[in-house]
């Protein structure tokens, strides 16, 4: 079976952009503090990064999703008119530093060649796909959005095989995507603690 959960935050940091926006480009800073994720690690593949979440389904049997995963980062620039470039990679460090107006981190699902899942074994590969965008808020604020899909297929236990389909699909997804927003939401709190608790030292 084939299940889809979704996330969305809009937050404020007390910090300034360039340090809020390098804090949270640390992928495996920011994913421990997720409540699921037992471990990040970086795969051999430049911005690739293998995640491993550990969860329970209803019956409160354990299994775990594995998760591959790239990382792209983009700096978002507004320039005037009179400023040509074919590619941002070439204008100067101080023309970028001027016009930058943001930073988006996009996660997206990297294919990987050999097999994942293990049913037997209840392991199960999922698919993450996020877009986090940043913008300056005043010198000393960041404002932060995310929006998060995550997919994972899993094979189902013989109990709940008796409920239609359709219903047990929506349920499903309905039930995902509040545990991840629940999840969400405490990780960006203790990201937010964690920030506020660097400011002050």
């Amino acid at each position: 079976m084939e299940a889809t959960g979704v996330s969305k935050g809009d937050w404020i940091f007390n910090g300034e952009f360039n340090r809020t926006s390098d804090y949270l480009s640390d992928h495996k800073k920011i994913l421990g503090f997720n409540p699921f994720c037992h471990s990040v690690e970086l795969t051999d593949t430049a911005n690739v990064y293998k995640w491993l979440f550990r969860v329970t389904d209803p019956q409160n049997n354990p299994f775990d999703v594995i998760f591959f995963v790239e990382q792209i980062e983009e700096l978002l620039l507004e320039l005037p008119k009179h400023i040509e470039y074919n590619d941002p990679a070439d204008l100067p460090d101080e023309i970028i530093k001027c016009y930058t107006v943001g930073k988006k981190i996009r996660w997206q699902h990297h294919q990987t060649p050999g097999q994942v899942e293990d049913p037997a074994k209840y392991l199960f590969e999922g698919k993450a796909f996020a877009n986090m965008s940043m913008h300056p808020e005043g010198p000393e604020k960041t404002r932060v959005l995310l929006d998060l899909k995550i997919d994972v297929r899993f094979t189902l236990y013989p109990a709940f095989r008796i409920v239609p389909e359709k219903i047990l699909h929506a349920m499903t997804n309905a039930g995902m995507s509040i545990i991840m927003q629940t999840s969400t939401n405490k990780m960006f709190h203790s990201i937010t603690r964690d920030f506020n608790n660097m400011k002050k030292t």
